[in-house]
């Protein structure tokens, strides 16, 4: 889906992101996205977790 994107196409990106968000909210934001895909890892990896150990019927 990506594979087409090229070094233009993210620099477009980056400047619309800036555009929309405001360059001194942007560590904000990076902050609050690693955490929340930090959040979704440690969740995924314990549900994981508690399906290896209930029994199976």
């Amino acid at each position: 889906m990506l594979h087409n994107l090229t070094g233009w196409h993210a620099l477009v990106i980056l400047a619309i992101i800036i555009l929309v968000f405001g360059a001194a909210k942007l560590p904000a934001l990076a902050k609050s996205l690693g955490q929340s895909v930090r959040i979704l890892k440690d969740e995924s990896s314990d549900s994981r977790a508690g399906d290896e150990t209930e029994p199976r019927s």
